[in-house]
């Protein structure tokens, strides 16, 4: 193992890890050396990424809900030791014209996006306080940099959650903990998947022209891949990032604001 990938003696903490970028972070984490507690709200979907590394733990939660979050923060520390890397990325999306967008929309795609980002920051700050080492990471979007059509609450939420990233990293300057979002474009997973049904069912496009579409707002005319972002987190979690903090990292092909 390379000196870029040893993160033996880490615990990692990763929310939304049983599917898409959360298991492929989850994952890089283990084979650079981590131990990774994993959450989420689906114990089968937990279960089978767990499976595939003796590293990785699994433990159901709710990042929306605030007394889930510190039990699971509190169960994950007895379980594999102090928390030194926590990685935000438990998100949830949905399209509808801004005009035709109800509150009950609104309020729960910022709950998870935000609401749940706070929470997860919050925990992961408090358990690093005093280490002298800690990485905190926004799984955040590159509509947290730019904006979209028909995603409203979820560009707010994303917003948010960077600009949550940048005062925590003039807050904890000094400590040792840096704080970091990575915004991808449109990345290969079941958020991508929902947005592909969402536009077969709206428009009557085959799946094939509706992955067109939104592939199509990429310079590299292709999505993103888990990898391509989990390789980021890595990096940040790596030797010399000490002064990368307060920065949203964005990989996204080329797009542009």
């Amino acid at each position: 193992m390379s000196a870029m990938q040893n993160l033996a003696g880490r615990h990692a903490l990763v929310t939304g890890g049983g599917s898409g970028i959360g298991a492929a972070i989850a994952t890089a984490l283990a084979e650079a050396g981590a131990a990774v507690t994993i959450l989420g709200r689906r114990r089968e979907a937990l279960d089978a990424v767990a499976a595939k590394h003796e590293r990785i733990r699994a433990l159901t939660a709710d990042v929306t809900d605030e007394a889930g979050i510190i039990a699971a923060f509190a169960e994950a520390k007895s379980g594999s030791g102090p928390i030194s890397i926590v990685i935000a990325n438990a998100g949830a999306a949905d399209s509808a014209p801004f005009a035709r967008t109800s509150l009950e929309q609104f309020e729960r795609i910022v709950a998870v996006n935000l609401t749940g980002t706070f929470l997860t920051l919050r925990e992961g700050a408090r358990a690093m306080a005093g280490s002298g080492w800690g990485r905190l990471i926004v799984i955040a979007s590159v509509a947290g940099l730019k904006g979209y059509a028909y995603v409203a609450p979820y560009t707010a939420a994303k917003h948010g959650a960077v600009g949550l990233v940048r005062s925590l990293a003039i807050e904890l300057a000094g400590t040792g903990i840096t704080a970091n979002a990575v915004c991808p474009a449109y990345t290969e997973s079941p958020m991508l998947e929902q947005a592909v049904s969402n536009i077969v069912e709206k428009t009557g496009r085959s799946e094939s022209e509706a992955r067109e579409i939104l592939s199509g707002k990429n310079p590299l005319k292709r999505f993103i891949t888990p990898e391509e972002v989990a390789a980021a987190v890595l990096y940040l979690c790596g030797p010399h990032s000490d002064a990368m903090t307060g920065q949203a990292l964005s990989i996204s092909g080329g797009e542009t604001w």
